[in-house]
């Protein structure tokens, strides 16, 4: 069993930056990763994704604002989060695969591939 508890979440101002982080309970070099938000009233949308090689995925509307990676050594998996836009609110999760799921590279964004969630940490960013 593997728990994840996000923290960094907060209030920011558009234009601003925040950066998440994901403390997991065991080795993150063995699991693909990802962070999700979902906000009020819409789906849980899958914001970026990492394998255990490193490469990185993300949704189209966050590409060149945000970046996802994983520090082994702490466990951790991280979200940094430039030019936030009030359409950025949202509550952000991590997840975690044990395996790598199939097709991963177009599979990422999809939230059954992952069997463990952290919380949540909240994110608002107001204009």
């Amino acid at each position: 069993q593997v728990q994840l508890v996000e923290s960094g979440g907060g209030s920011a101002q558009a234009g601003g930056s925040l950066r998440l982080s994901c403390q997991a309970s065991g080795n993150t070099y063995s699991y693909w990763m990802a962070w999700f938000r979902q906000a009020p009233g819409k789906e849980r949308e899958g914001v970026a994704g990492i394998e255990t090689n490193g490469l990185t995925y993300y949704t189209d509307s966050v590409k060149g604002r945000f970046t996802i990676s994983k520090d082994n050594t702490k466990d951790t998996l991280y979200l940094q989060m430039n030019s936030l836009s009030p359409d950025d609110t949202a509550m952000y999760y991590c997840a975690a695969a044990p395996t790598r799921p199939p097709y991963y590279s177009v599979s990422w964004p999809r939230a059954i591939r992952y069997r463990y969630w952290g919380q949540g940490t909240q994110v608002t960013v107001s204009s």
